[in-house]
């Protein structure tokens, strides 16, 4: 019974596992325009100020690359280093699970885009 069950499931993989990129990139990038361009959300931070400012340059570059399914295993790999950095920055100083708070997702975010950038294709 569960090897029908498996079997259809695997079926729906390569469809699933494009979502899942296509979602993580899309929340990614927007985090960047946020970050960059006051936009959709207005965080306020000026042009060029170090190091969040310059965090949203890489979100916007690597989560649009891994939407659009360019270079994804690369852009996957960078977005999970910034990912961890941020974390250990800037949400772990608070206490071992610092950001859960505030619900911001970056140890999700970096096992999502760990598991695009070293899972199956």
């Amino acid at each position: 019974m569960t090897t029908k069950v498996e079997a259809r499931l695997n079926s729906y993989s390569p469809a699933v596992l494009s979502l899942f990129r296509v979602v993580f990139g899309f929340l990614f990038f927007l985090f960047g325009t946020s970050h960059v361009f006051d936009w959709p959300i207005a965080f306020g931070i000026p042009t060029g100020s170090w190091p969040v400012w310059y965090a949203g340059i890489i979100e916007l570059v690597t989560g649009l690359l891994i939407m659009l399914g360019l270079f994804t295993r690369i852009a996957a790999f960078i977005a999970s280093g910034h990912m961890a950095v941020t974390y250990f920055s800037q949400h772990q100083p608070r206490g071992l699970f610092g950001s859960m708070k505030r619900a911001d997702g970056r140890e999700s975010g970096f096992r999502g885009f760990l598991k695009s950038a070293f899972g199956n294709p």
